[in-house]
């Protein structure tokens, strides 16, 4: 298998892993102090799996910490961010299912980069 192409953000990248009908398995990683936009997906659920770091999590307007083997499912339609509060890149296992998974299905309520 190749080197897989690496999705530049502001915030840090992603790799997706697999892709098919079914799913699709992305490596996410964020860099120290970032954040990603605060969004909804109306066509995927989201399973997220601490890889190394610290995530602190918003998920509906519930906010926590999740470490390394810790993880959360985030259902489709639920306001939801990540931020890395650590010194070190925070790595996301992410599975998405669902009916879509197009970089589109995101609406940006909030971001720190002007995309909302």
């Amino acid at each position: 298998m190749g080197r897989l192409p690496k999705e530049e953000r502001p915030w840090g990248y992603f790799l997706v892993l697999a892709d098919d009908e079914q799913h699709k398995l992305k490596r996410i990683v964020v860099y120290p102090g970032k954040r990603l936009s605060l969004q909804r997906h109306r066509r995927r659920d989201e399973h997220w799996m601490i890889v190394s770091g610290e995530a602190r999590m918003t998920v509906d307007g519930r906010e926590f910490t999740l470490l390394r083997g810790q993880s959360v499912d985030i259902p489709r339609g639920a306001l939801h961010r990540v931020m890395n509060p650590g010194g070190t890149e925070l790595v996301i296992v992410e599975v998405q299912t669902g009916d879509s998974f197009d970089e589109d299905d995101i609406e940006r309520i909030d971001d720190d980069f002007g995309r909302a």
